[in-house]
């Protein structure tokens, strides 16, 4: 009886069954590894300086609801277009209508303050930088609003004003600059060219807003009434506040409950936390953010955004009302008549970029000119 040798023939057999998978494993070792997200990479207090020039001088308050705002770029473009779109709405109404929208607290009731709104839009990649370095650096960024406010009072170019009132706030050994309106029932939003503030930027570059001439660098738009808004509230009422010693933003709990805002991005009072739900696909700048917040991906939000904070928001605005005189800072320059929401809202300057040029005296001239039927004191820098 013939023997059969078994033992080569399992060898073999194993070998041909082996190799398949030798082989996908050797090409999976081989793929490369997916990329991980950027790790976070702070700015230094030269990049924030510059970052927060153009709203460090902004009140307290109106300051905290920007930063806040800037979080969600998505919704600002949106709201921007929304404002253009329903010009015909007035006082209660507007604020009314915008609380029916789906943006958080902070841009629905920014709608008051069209001019900032914006401002925000003209430069959105601007816009999106500080919101993410308001998240990421959060006391970093305070403190450098704080820096900027001390050089410019050192400078003579930020003190107490018919306008606003410039105070220094003590805490042991901590000091802090605070703004807020002389008059708490009126907002007057300041206007003013940063090189003519604290020169040209030490790193980086300001947003392209639309400065006012160098010059004449610092004015104010026309005072906000705010109870022609909100029924009954004073600035002190509103919904967002700086603790400059805690380097926090607060929320005012009777803002949001007494103005219908509860529920929509509120957490009953307390510390301002960032609502990853508002920020509309629009991307986190790092690896740390997009962890803390479920990381958010670059989908219809950042596309959208990038593309409206290209246009010109200015663009077919109505002008409805005068806009603020600029004067060179503490000569006494014109303001105009608080704006109540009560007609259609103002044009803001424009925020295209222009060539800017060195105005001739005859156009200083104060002289009434007319205009679309009004009598209105000549503009020189708009």
């Amino acid at each position: 009886m013939k023997t059969i040798n078994v033992q080569p023939m399992i060898r073999q057999a194993l070998r041909l069954v082996c190799i398949p998978f030798l082989a996908g494993g050797l090409m999976v070792a081989q793929q490369p590894a997916p990329p991980q997200p950027a790790p976070a990479q702070l700015l230094a207090p030269e990049q924030l300086d510059t970052l927060v020039a153009p709203i460090a001088l902004y009140p307290d308050a109106l300051l905290s609801q920007v930063l806040v705002a800037s979080t969600y770029p998505e919704e600002l473009a949106e709201a921007g277009q929304w404002l253009q779109q329903n010009r015909n709405l007035r006082g209660p109404q507007l604020v009314d209508a915008a609380r029916q929208q789906s943006w958080d607290p902070s841009i629905q009731a920014l709608v008051v303050f069209p001019d900032v709104i914006g401002r925000l839009n003209a430069d959105m990649s601007w816009t999106t930088d500080i919101g993410n370095a308001f998240l990421a650096q959060q006391a970093d960024v305070m403190g450098a609003v704080q820096r900027m406010r001390a050089q410019a009072m050192a400078a003579g170019k930020l003190r107490s004003t018919p306008q606003e009132t410039v105070t220094t706030q003590m805490e042991g050994d901590q000091s802090a600059i605070a703004i807020q309106p002389a008059n708490p029932e009126i907002v007057y939003v300041p206007s003013y060219n940063p090189e003519y503030i604290w020169g040209p930027p030490g790193y980086g570059y300001y947003p392209a807003w639309d400065y006012p001439y160098y010059g004449y660098g610092f004015g104010y738009g026309p005072g906000i009434y705010i109870g022609g808004f909100f029924g009954g509230l004073g600035w002190g009422g509103w919904g967002w506040g700086p603790n400059w010693f805690h380097h926090s933003i607060y929320q005012n709990g009777y803002f949001f409950s007494h103005y219908g805002y509860g529920g929509r991005g509120f957490r009953g009072g307390g510390n301002w936390a960032h609502d990853a739900g508002h920020r509309r696909g629009v991307p986190y700048s790092n690896s740390a953010l997009m962890n803390r917040y479920g990381g958010a991906s670059a989908g219809r939000g950042a596309s959208r955004a990038g593309q409206f904070g290209r246009q010109s928001y200015a663009a077919g605005q109505r002008s409805s009302a005068q806009a603020g005189g600029w004067n060179r800072f503490g000569q006494g320059g014109r303001s105009t008549p608080a704006y109540s929401g009560n007609s259609g809202y103002r044009a803001s300057p424009s925020y295209r970029r222009r060539q800017r040029r060195k105005p001739q005296r005859a156009q200083l001239s104060l002289q009434p000119v007319k205009r679309r039927g009004r009598r209105l004191p000549r503009r020189p820098f708009f």
